[in-house]
Formats: C-alpha cells, structure tokens, sequence
C-alpha cells in the first residue's frame, strides 16, 4: 500500500492495527524524498539515521503496549502525558526550530556550521508526542521572504510547478507535505508564513491564537532559546488534511513550563457548532488597498457556495467588519517595526532621514512600512492602542459571526523571483504589477488582532494551481476555524497529490540562489 499520502489519522489507526510499522512509513518516507527531492529541494537537512533508530523504538514501544519509547533525541519531557498521539508517525520540522545535533541557519551563510545543543520546546513536544523526525525543510534567508531561498540550500520548487515558488517563510514544509514527504510538519507565522505556502501547494495549515502555543527554541543561530512573548509572529502545525491540523495544534498548544510552572496541558472552548448549516460566516474577497486576483476570487467563490449549500449563513458584507484600509496600515507598521529592531545605526538614520520626509497624507502601504521601520516607542504605543481598537471591533464582529473567510494572497503561487532587493520585486495580480510586499494585507488581516486563521484548499486555477483560502475565527476559539475547515473539507474536497510532470518554467538550480 502506498502510506506516504495517508493522513497522520489514518497512519495512527494503521499503527494500532498492525497493518505497518514505523520502520516500514519512515523507509517509505525516506525513499520517497531520496527519489523526489532533488526536483523539489523541501527537505534541506535530513536526519535519517536518527529517525529510522527512533522508528524501531517506537514499534517496540507499541509492542510492548505501553504506549511510550526512548523517542528521538533526549527532548526535555514537556509532551503530553498519556499516550503518545504521534508514536511513529513520520514528521517534517522548519529549518528555523532548533534540532539538537542540526545545523539552524535561518538561511544564513555566517551561521551554516551552528549547531544547537537543546531541542526547541516544540520539537521537544513532536518527540514527546512519539513523532519520527525524518529532518528540517527549507526557509528563506531569515525568514524574511514570500519565497524560500537561500545561499546555503538553494531554492525549495513549487511541487505543482518547479518554476514556481512554494511560498515562504514555511515554504519547504508545505512542499514537502505536497510531496509525501511526512505526514505532519511544524512551521512558523508572522507574515502568512505557514498560510501562504500551504495556499500556494494545496495543503492545510493553522496560524493559532497569539501566544497559544509557544515559541521557545525557534530563535535566529546564537540567540538565546528565551520564552519571549512575540508580539505578532506564533508557531503552528501544518498537515495534509483539517482534522490531522487538530491531532497537531493540541500536541504545540499550552503554556511553556519555563513561564506558567504547570505541566503542558491547554483546554481550549469547542468549536461553536459541529454542523455546516449553523455556522454564522462573512466571506470576503475583495481589498481596499489591493486588487484580489480572479483565481483567488474564484477559490472564496467556490468556498461561500459549499457554505450556502451546506445551510450555513453567509453574508458578503458587514458594518461589523473593522476597517481593512485602517488595519492594513496598522499591521505594516507593527510588521516594520519589529524587523528593523536589529538595523546598524547608519542605515537606521537614513531610513528615518525618508520617513521625515514623507506627506503627512500618504496612506500607502509602502509609507507604512517606512513609517513602522523608524517608530518611535511613543509613536509604536499609539499604534498599539488602534490595534487595540481592531481587537475589540473583532470582538463586536465574532458576536454576530462565527468565522470570515477571506484570500491569504491576491494570487496563486507566483514564478520564482530572486531579485536581490526585495524592495525592487514586483507582484503580477490578472496582469498588473504591484509592489512585491503589498500582497501581505491579506495575510496582515488576522495577524494584527493575533486571531486564529486555517488555510484550506480551495481548488485549482486555470492554470492547474493550487488556491487556498483562510478562514479566520475568534481569539482563543482555534477549535471553531479548524472544525469549519473538517466540514468543509467534506463538501469541497481538500488536499489533491500534485499531478506528476506538470509543465513549468526550468528551476533555479538544488543549492543555487537562482
């Protein structure tokens, strides 16, 4: 039987029932990334060795009906009690986390030979949970990318079209869960990073509530693994199918022990309904600051009709909704303003010498970003305050509404773009070009309030793309997005293998920039 596309649920049963073996999915795993990679270039660091040694351990553990095996690795004992959830189940990790014994780089070339000591709390929780770690996936360089590549492991391929991008900051974890490449895989968000791969390779993902699950671990090479409170980025789970995303969240989530002094456990609310016909929803597609591409129009189309078919509420508009121009603007401050934290002093100064001299009336998002990368800490308080504004409007919102579903990008995976200077890329949208880092304001939308938003699949352009959409649900209620993307999975159909030869431009080459 082929395994490699099979659900970690299904896996799990498989597992329980004797039907296969750890040994035998991480081999066929392994054997499918030896045969495959070298076209896709997901998996940039693999841990073979280590994961077929956790593998047999794990199938003794299950023989001897104890549910629990020496893992992989010595982790730091903060998984779920209990059963192990994920015992033998195959798993990808991003680049970015922490893997005792690996190189982390973030894609930097200063950093290729750092090789952490500790596992990262989360993927101290995979190996606590019983997962098999077959190796890191690729990222952009320092995470600062829709695309991810990077002068160490070159350029990760769209698996539906190798001149294409996967996505980024979790680009190589999306890619590899299109190829088969593991079950499960664990990304990080501050941006669209675990959203906008999963829409751009036809997978699922989860950006969970802010702060949900924690962060400690997935640090820059030689930064302390510190248990910081971010103030827009999270952590979360990747899978191939809604309910696997579930299985996920609930072996991250829960408070880190080096804060709370509790053991990881989280309860958090059940989903609002469990039925599609009572489901509350606003679909969206349509942006004040950036035109949404036809294909994406089409996917949220295609989503809204599987909604009303279902008997669920929808409506396309609301004086609820908080103001997507005021909310744009505010997350691209916020955005800016963190990445420019570390900026030598010189080139600090001159971005603020271009910010001086900005109209007072320029509300681009390009004067937002400028504006957000020299914010004072008076001026960053003031923002924060609208931020807190939105919050309470979303509030307002999820009272009357379940979920919004809206775009994660104006358009499908788009073709690979390396440009040195991001700043100089442009976005193509049905043809007309816009300033590369415009295309955000979508992904911005949850992020801002620190909401949780799931990436489902919702079709294919004419082209043959995959198009996902978000379905964005209220703080700290991740259940009811996840639960809204299990139905309609049902009606819609999710994740589809990307069919084999799909005709596209030639790739930059396996460890080039491109």
């Amino acid at each position: 039987m082929e395994w490699n596309f099979e659900s970690a649920e299904n896996l799990v049963r498989a597992l329980r029932a004797g039907d296969v073996t750890s040994a035998e999915l991480t081999d066929a795993a392994i054997a499918r990334i030896e045969r495959d990679d070298q076209a896709v270039n997901a998996i940039c660091v693999p841990d073979f060795d280590r994961a077929r040694a956790a593998a047999r351990d794990a199938d003794r553990a299950r023989a001897r009906g104890d549910g629990w095996g020496a893992g992989q690795g010595d982790g730091q004992g903060e998984g779920p009690g209990g059963d192990r959830p994920l015992l033998g189940i195959p798993v990808t990790v991003k680049e970015s986390y922490n893997v005792a014994g690996l190189p982390t780089t973030w894609g930097m070339p200063l950093h290729r030979d750092h090789l952490p000591a500790e596992d990262a709390v989360q993927v101290s929780r995979l190996k606590a949970a019983g997962a098999v770690v077959l190796g890191k996936t690729n990222v952009p360089l320092g995470l600062q990318d829709v695309q991810s590549f990077n002068a160490i492991y070159g350029t990760t391929n769209n698996p539906w079209d190798h001149g294409r991008t996967a996505g980024g900051s979790s680009g190589g974890s999306a890619a590899a869960l299109a190829s088969g490449f593991g079950a499960l895989s664990i990304g990080s968000d501050l941006a669209g990073s675990l959203r906008t791969p999963a829409h751009f390779c036809g997978i699922y993902a989860h950006k969970p509530t802010l702060g949900l699950a924690p962060s400690r671990g997935m640090v820059p090479p030689e930064a302390p693994a510190l248990p910081v409170d971010l103030d827009l980025a999270v952590v979360g789970p990747m899978a191939r199918t809604a309910r696997d995303l579930t299985l996920l969240l609930d072996v991250m989530a829960g408070p880190d022990p080096l804060t709370s002094g509790v053991a990881h456990s989280v309860t958090l609310p059940p989903a609002r309904h469990d039925r599609l016909r009572d489901f509350r929803v606003l679909v969206l597609d349509e942006h004040p600051l950036l035109p949404t591409g036809a294909a994406v129009r089409a996917g949220v189309g295609r989503v809204a009709d599987a909604l009303i078919g279902g008997g669920a509420r929808v409506d396309r508009r609301s004086p609820l909704l908080p103001d997507l121009t005021e909310a744009g603007l505010i997350y691209m401050q916020l955005l800016a303003s963190g990445s420019s934290a570390q900026f030598p002093d010189a080139r600090y100064e001159q971005l603020r010498a271009r910010a001086v001299g900005l109209a007072a009336d320029d509300r681009s998002l390009d004067a937002a970003r400028l504006r957000g990368t020299v914010l004072s800490h008076r001026d960053w308080i003031e923002v924060n305050n609208r931020r807190e504004a939105h919050r309470h409007g979303w509030r307002r919102l999820f009272a009357e509404y379940d979920a919004v579903v809206c775009p994660i990008t104006p358009t499908p995976a788009f073709p690979h773009d390396h440009h040195p200077d991001p700043l100089e890329r442009l976005i193509a949208i049905d043809g007309v070009a816009y300033p590369y880092f415009d295309q955000l304001v979508w992904a911005g939308l949850p992020t801002m309030p620190g909401l949780p938003a799931t990436a489902v699949p919702a079709g294919r352009s004419p082209e043959g793309l995959p198009v996902g959409v978000q379905i964005v649900g209220p703080m700290y209620e991740d259940r009811t997005p996840l639960r809204l993307a299990e139905l309609l999975e049902r009606e819609i159909g999710g994740f589809q293998a990307p069919e084999q030869g799909v005709p596209g431009r030639t790739a930059p080459p396996r460890g080039t920039r491109g």
